[in-house]
């Protein structure tokens, strides 16, 4: 797995922390100094099934800066992402690439450290709503076992939630 972060960014630094706890290993990218190139972008846009908005860094000076709010609807696709391409800071951080995953960004654990909510979120996002309702309740039986969400949602292939039955 691979993250892309900027060091001085905290919620970056939430997210890398959060995986050292929990063992799950990664490849470190900075994101400022090696940019991701179209071709990864392009690439990482259609595995993700997000809409493109999402990997653009909303919250950050350089977009605010370009007006891009206005500007992106009137953009193709492919203009967004040869735009994100020139600029590492464009990009939403962290961004996390796996096997057959891509997320943007990290939200703090909420409700004593469950990954819940984000994971049903995220399973919606991919058009998964029966797979990410099982997933829910799931986490509600095993309240407190982070780990073993951690290792459900990194770690496991999507096509794999498909397959395993649960009670």
């Amino acid at each position: 797995m691979k993250v892309l972060v900027y060091r001085k960014c905290s919620t970056c630094m939430k997210a890398l922390k959060w995986l050292d706890e929990h063992n799950i290993n990664y490849e470190e990218r900075a994101i400022k100094e090696e940019n991701p190139t179209y071709e990864e972008l392009k690439k990482w846009y259609a595995k993700s099934g997000l809409p493109l908005k999402k990997f653009f860094n909303t919250g950050g000076m350089i977009y605010k800066e370009m007006g891009l709010k206005d500007k992106l609807k009137d953009m193709s696709e492919d203009e967004q992402l040869k735009l994100l391409a020139t600029d590492g800071m464009l990009v939403k951080r962290p961004l996390v690439i796996g096997d057959d995953f891509v997320l943007t960004g990290f939200r703090e654990k909420e409700s004593g450290g469950s990954y819940c909510s984000q994971t049903k979120k995220w399973c919606d996002r991919k058009r998964r709503a029966g797979m990410a309702r099982t997933i829910h309740e799931i986490c509600k039986q095993r309240a407190g076992y982070v780990e073993w969400l951690a290792l459900f949602f990194f770690v496991l292939p999507i096509y794999a939630f498909a397959q395993m039955k649960y009670k």
